[in-house]
């Protein structure tokens, strides 16, 4: 639901107010004011808000598309320094299969 501004010809104060788009706007101040915390009840007009800010959904926008560098780059080096040590040089890779032609191929 969005959150409409007010400001109110009486006391001067501005408000917000979460209302559904299908409700009539206020008319009257809500607000307590004064020593006896009475309501204002003065008119009140709602103010012309900058709306709400730009919402990406659906599969192709994830929240680290718009990352800063210095962010990208303090995220791969805290990566890095989790990974566990490199396997040691005496490891050997696996050992390839001898490639032969296949059976049934034709001779040249």
């Amino acid at each position: 639901m969005p959150t409409y501004e007010y400001v109110c010809a009486k006391c001067e104060q501005e408000f917000e107010a979460v209302q559904s788009m299908s409700e009539k706007a206020l008319t009257k101040c809500p607000l307590l004011v004064g020593r006896q915390k009475k309501k204002c009840g003065g008119r009140v007009a709602r103010k012309i808000g900058a709306g709400a800010g730009l919402i990406f959904k659906g599969s192709g926008f994830y929240i680290t598309d718009y990352r800063s560098e210095g962010y990208k780059q303090a995220a791969k080096k805290d990566v890095e320094a989790s990974r566990p040590a490199s396997p040691s040089s005496t490891d050997k890779p696996a050992a390839k299969p001898d490639s032969k032609p296949a059976k049934g191929a034709p001779k040249k």
